[in-house]
């Protein structure tokens, strides 16, 4: 843009014919800490939400949140406490996995700083919760799948409410679903059916190349119901959902007694009953059942070979390996569908003023001629054991004359929970003012394992317009 100053939505551009031109890339180098060589699939198992409430013992270990209290180095399952414990210590022994509890009494966050906060973890565990999550719960779980997070619900008929407070797993979970404020929309592709199905040995789609039915934990052919439910499974919603297991007699989107999902770069895990995970022990006073070993079924392969597929291991989970699964981490890399990004009020736009690199919208920050600051950020967490590359491309036009002194910038930043900067990826100024768009690549691998906000932050003086202009930014990490 060559005037003085600019309207959102005026056309004040005489390059905005170059708009659509790729002219050349740089790559800069992030500077934030060094990137793991190596990194445990870190498990969160919920015990917040009346877990143990009733005759369910839904735990890994009476010592919370770090098992390892019980018994540092456990080789049987008796070594922890509860009736999820055969779980918990078969990921302990492999040395692969990090595991904790979130205590009764805590609730469940993203992006803070607690040592429980999701942002820490890399899956989720939510064994049959018998209280409601609350707004700001879902909004963190949703968040944590979204980007990138494993999320494995495992729910039960309905009517278990062990509790005795109006809710069950059924019902909680399709709360979850349906009434938070990140995606009610049928995010999963499934809903929960209200059922209460007695006995049943559900059995695997033939599919020898999924990572949950062929996972090194062990092959799956059968699972178990001792009263449970199924899900019903919407691929129009979300054309990620797989039926794995199905109710006998059932098929295709019905009946789908164990199911998997994506969302955003995250994955889900649906399993329609808690019989299949309780190992028979636990604490005293309970009254449990052995269906982690199940001779008519493969539960404990199931559950094992999921965790790890929801923690990114492909399925694997025999040792410290790390794994990355490759994925594109931004929502809304184009600005086209709103809501993915923080910016200041018009810098998202389709004005004509500036012309987009693909698509409609673009992200237009600073352009005004007038003392400026327009933000625009998106927050992610960049998985452990990755490597990560941020790509934006940029635009930069200026009435300014002059070639020596840069009077207007465009910060890219990494940014902390707390608002820190972690890092200053480059500062782009009215010098770099070019005809078309520049493709622009950093290397993020240094903050991976950590939830961050990529930020950019425009600042104009008050004389002459320069214009930063962003659009089809990614972050692809392997």
């Amino acid at each position: 843009m060559l005037g003085s100053g600019r309207s959102r939505h005026g056309l004040t551009t005489a390059l905005t014919g170059f708009g659509l031109l790729l002219t050349g890339s740089a790559l800069q180098l992030g500077t934030g800490a060094p990137a793991h060589a190596a990194a445990t699939h870190r498990i969160l198992f919920d015990n917040a939400h009346a877990e143990t409430a009733g005759n369910a013992d839904w735990i890994i270990s009476t010592s919370q949140p770090d098992p390892l209290g019980q018994n540092s180095s456990p080789s049987a399952e008796k070594d922890w406490t509860g009736a999820l414990s055969s779980w918990g210590v078969a990921l302990q022994k492999t040395g692969g996995y990090s595991l904790k509890t979130l205590p009764s009494g805590s609730s469940l966050a993203y992006g803070g700083t607690s040592a429980t906060d999701l942002s820490k973890f890399d899956t989720l565990v939510l064994p049959e919760p018998n209280t409601l999550f609350t707004a700001a719960e879902k909004t963190a779980i949703m968040n944590f799948v979204k980007n990138g997070g494993g999320l494995f619900m495992i729910s039960d008929h309905t009517g278990s409410d062990r509790n005795n407070d109006g809710e069950d797993a059924v019902e909680i979970f399709n709360d979850l679903m349906t009434n938070n404020s990140v995606d009610a929309t049928d995010p999963f592709g499934f809903s929960v059916d209200s059922l209460s199905i007695g006995s049943d040995h559900p059995s695997a789609i033939a599919d020898s190349s999924d990572p949950v039915l062929h996972g090194s934990f062990g092959t799956v052919g059968k699972s178990l119901i001792a009263s449970g439910t199924t899900a019903t499974l919407k691929p129009a919603d979300n054309p990620g959902v797989k039926g794995l297991l199905y109710r006998t007699g059932y098929s295709g989107n019905t009946g789908a007694f164990f199911a998997t999902s994506t969302f955003g770069s995250g994955r889900v895990a649906f399993w329609g009953d808690s019989s299949p995970v309780d190992d028979g022990t636990g604490q005293s006073g309970n009254t449990l059942y052995d269906g982690w070993n199940d001779p008519g079924a493969n539960d404990a392969a199931l559950a094992l070979n999921a965790t790890a597929w929801l923690a990114g291991a492909g399925g694997g989970g025999g040792g410290g390996s790390t794994s990355c699964t490759a994925a594109q981490l931004l929502r809304d890399t184009g600005f086209e569908s709103g809501g993915a990004w923080s910016a200041t009020s018009g810098v998202i736009t389709d004005s004509t003023g500036e012309s987009p690199r693909s698509g409609a919208y673009y992200a237009w920050l600073d352009g005004n001629g007038t003392a400026t600051t327009d933000t625009l950020s998106q927050p992610v967490t960049i998985p452990s054991g990755c490597s990560a590359r941020l790509t934006v491309h940029l635009h930069v036009d200026t009435a300014e004359t002059t070639a020596t002194t840069a009077y207007d910038t465009l910060k890219v930043q990494v940014v902390g929970g707390s608002g820190t900067v972690l890092g200053t990826l480059a500062t782009y100024s009215n010098l770099d003012a070019a005809a078309g768009y520049t493709e622009r690549v950093f290397d993020l691998s240094g903050y991976a394992g950590q939830t961050v906000t990529l930020k950019f932050t425009g600042t104009e003086g008050s004389k002459y317009q320069t214009s930063f202009v962003v659009d089809d930014t990614t972050l692809d990490v392997s």
